[in-house]
């Protein structure tokens, strides 16, 4: 039996939106990557990016379990010496809440060109508007 490797006419992409209100972060997260990556298909292949599109509105009204709104920490470097800067859950959400699930679906997804390729097919929204209506979304539970 031979290696089934799908081609460009076999990858149909489609569109998802899901509502991350009163969602759990880690379980958001965890459904896109395998989404992003194309898992849920039969198709999936590691090295071809099988994977559809996710837009994901209400990111602001994302929770976390426990005490991680104020102990789960993001670091980032400005590249100069001693240029580590360091924030919490609780003012990214309010300053970015965007990219507190950008960090935690890029965390999931494997680094190098495929990963980045697979990272770009997420849309994230802070309200319940999106510009991807044409698409035509299927809603995603």
């Amino acid at each position: 039996m031979k290696t089934f490797l799908p081609k460009e006419a076999d990858i149909k992409q489609k569109w998802f939106v899901l509502d991350a209100s009163e969602q759990k972060l880690g379980r958001v997260a965890t459904k896109v990557a395998t989404i992003l990556r194309g898992k849920h298909k039969a198709i999936y292949t590691p090295s071809v990016d099988t994977g559809d599109f996710v837009v994901i509105v209400n990111a602001d009204k994302i929770t976390v379990s426990g005490n991680k709104t104020k102990d789960k920490k993001y670091f980032h470097h400005t590249l100069y010496p001693g240029g580590i800067k360091e924030t919490n859950f609780e003012k990214l959400l309010v300053d970015k809440p965007e990219e507190v699930i950008k960090k935690a679906v890029r965390g999931m997804l494997p680094d190098g060109p495929l990963g980045k390729k697979m990272f770009t097919k997420l849309k994230v929204y802070t309200g319940s508007e999106h510009p991807h209506g044409a698409q035509n979304p299927e809603a995603l539970v």
